[in-house]
């Protein structure tokens, strides 16, 4: 095995257990191999019998290596025996009325019911959340307030609060002022104020498909028609048609998930975001961005945003941190560009400002400097679950499934059989406390009907092995049922 030149960027057992990881992945190490012992590699690497231990367990924790009694570590699983990604359909838009109310409905009843597997829902599992650092602000929150957190904010959001959503994006590349924020009650009112500040009643918005079913619901909300364009499970939404789309519609904006969209978990490369960028600018039409997922990122960068590349102000970027730290608090933002005074004007007839308590508290939390350390756990325990999750489904369900490889995120997009109806293999699956979202909901026409997302937001455990086998069972089940 090679030497590793270690740095000071990640632990020298992540750094260990990634050099190995790389090994397996190029073939070098093959599925059964013997590693080499606990001790051979503290010697080999020059690291403590400590380190060497922790950088098995976090490839064990992967599912890449596996444990054998009185006999050692052995490689188990190699990334590039995944499955066929799902497929991307090539067809013309059409503008559709939007509608799947129904659906969601009764796969979302419960959000809170403590007795069901919940594999729908896209969020980190609660002991992924630094609840003790969190509460230490809440309380922090309420000592240094005058007046109990109890009056009414500012507007445009708590001044300590937006000083940190500018500083956080630093991250990305951004170069923000706190006067250029927003603050929301999470990112779909960031999402909502941003739709209302540059369409009305009737007119169109350019959308990816799939798409995460909470922003069709918004449209049919506002009176507004969607036209569709295909999304690539690894680059992103197809510019070409975006192009087309431009000239053949009068199109009063775009709304695009560039980082690890939901469902499809794909991110579009830095030159694709330049690129989309270029375009509406080109045809003078605002994109708005759901950057919700951004920090959520498996690699060693966080990915560019599509705001980095505007100079115009056409871009609106929206964010939160309802997806990596605090679903519960609500707390999100928007960056409106050239339509701030617009959006803070909607703010205020519509809510007049955010919660008070949940912005002082989250300014707090984010001013000491542990949400960057939170995040670093989050992604490596997302990565972890992901790799998990697809090794499970690859086991479990039928041959024929084709499945996602997000990069980051929360959520596997998988394929399967046309004989299977995701909506009705959801129902059932319900009647065993499962839930897991039917593809049926990431589309306006109701399309990808044998598509199911699921969430890999939960740490693997036998209860959650328990509920991917059970979900197999049912996909060969209604596989294999005449029709």
């Amino acid at each position: 095995m090679g030497k590793i030149k270690f740095t000071s960027a990640d632990h020298i057992y992540v750094q260990v257990a990634e050099g190995i990881e790389k090994m397996i992945s190029d073939d070098t190490l093959r599925i059964g191999d013997k590693l080499p012992s606990v001790r051979v590699l503290s010697d080999e690497y020059g690291i403590s019998m400590g380190t060497a231990f922790q950088a098995y367990y976090h490839l064990e924790g992967k599912g890449l290596i596996e444990s054998r009694p009185k006999s050692g570590y052995y490689v188990r699983f190699n990334q590039r025996r995944f499955p066929d990604l799902p497929k991307t359909f090539s067809a013309e838009p059409i503008t559709s009325e939007v509608s799947i109310k129904d659906m969601i409905a009764a796969v979302y009843k419960d959000l809170s019911a403590t007795d069901v597997i919940n594999f729908s829902v896209a969020v980190p599992a609660l002991e992924l959340v630094p609840a003790a650092k969190l509460n230490k602000s809440v309380l922090h929150a309420l000592r240094n307030s005058k007046d109990n957190c109890l009056g009414y904010e500012h507007v445009q959001g708590n001044p300590d609060l937006r000083k940190q959503v500018a500083k956080l994006a630093f991250n990305w590349g951004g170069s923000i002022t706190p006067e250029e924020v927003v603050v929301t009650t999470g990112c779909m009112e960031a999402l909502v104020m941003c739709l209302r500040a540059v369409t009305k009643w009737g007119d169109t918005v350019v959308v990816e498909k799939p798409a995460y079913f909470g922003i069709y619901q918004a449209m049919e909300s506002l009176g507004l028609k969607v036209v569709e364009i295909f999304t690539d499970p690894q680059t992103g939404p197809d510019l070409d048609m975006l192009e087309k789309i431009l000239k053949k519609f009068p199109v009063k904006a775009c709304l695009f998930v560039p980082n690890f969209s939901n469902p499809i978990g794909s991110c579009m490369p830095d030159e694709n975001k330049r690129r989309l960028v270029e375009i509406i600018i080109k045809y003078n039409t605002p994109l708005i961005e759901d950057d919700i997922y951004g920090e959520l990122y498996f690699g060693k960068n966080r990915p560019r945003t599509c705001k980095y590349y505007d100079k115009t102000g056409l871009v609106m970027h929206c964010s939160s941190v309802s997806k990596s730290l605090a679903p519960g608090y609500r707390v999100g933002w928007v960056l409106p560009g050239k339509f701030l005074p617009i959006v803070k004007q909607l703010k205020l007839m519509h809510t007049i400002s955010s919660p008070t308590l949940t912005q002082a508290a989250m300014a707090h939390f984010l001013s000491i400097g542990r949400y960057e350390y939170h995040l670093k756990n989050l992604r490596r325990a997302l990565h972890t679950q992901c790799l998990r999750y697809m090794q499970a489904i690859m086991q479990y369900f039928p041959a024929d499934t084709k499945i996602s490889r997000p990069q980051g995120g929360f959520v596997l997009w998988v394929e399967l059989n046309k004989k299977i109806d995701a909506y009705k293999l959801c129902t059932e699956a319900l009647k065993h406390h499962i839930s897991v979202a039917p593809g049926q909901i990431f589309s306006a026409s109701s399309d990808y009907s044998n598509y199911v997302r699921i969430s890999y937001g939960k740490p693997w455990s036998e209860d959650v092995e328990y509920g991917v086998m059970i979900l197999g069972k049912l996909a060969r089940k209604f596989e294999n049922l005449k029709i």
